[in-house]
């Protein structure tokens, strides 16, 4: 009984509230394996954030790293993030990791990878603010 040897992978989930794109990477980040985005799974604009379309993202991406041999995965979550961008991911991520689990990865860490400003620069708007 020979055990199949494990092939680790990470897995960069960018979403926002306008799209989400999923990345499968090997370990060193510097080979791209597979990569999808929202727009290439569902027809209209305002669907690419939705949760069904990173379902179908992410299983379009799973097969791609399963025929590449990838059997685990670090998991690492980015928000827009920065200075004016929301710290907190769209709604596709949560799906996206949840379909990745369902076809048989082997899920390690879950990581947030949202930048954050140490100290701001200056806020886009001008002096008064956004006037509506």
């Amino acid at each position: 009984m020979s055990k199949e040897k494990e092939r680790w992978g990470i897995c960069h989930i960018y979403s926002s509230y306008n799209n989400t794109i999923v990345h499968i990477t090997d370990v060193t980040a510097t080979e791209t394996i597979a990569f999808a985005s929202g727009g290439q799974v569902v027809k209209q604009d305002r669907l690419k954030s939705s949760p069904t379309g990173a379902m179908s993202l992410a299983k379009k991406v799973g097969e791609i790293a399963k025929e590449a041999g990838i059997t685990s995965l670090n998991v690492k979550i980015r928000a827009p993030g920065g200075h004016n961008g929301p710290a907190s991911p769209g709604p596709g991520s949560q799906p996206a990791i949840r379909t990745l689990s369902r076809m048989g990865f082997k899920i390690g860490l879950i990581q947030d990878v949202t930048p954050h400003p140490h100290d701001r620069c200056r806020k886009k708007g001008g002096r008064r603010g956004r006037r509506v």
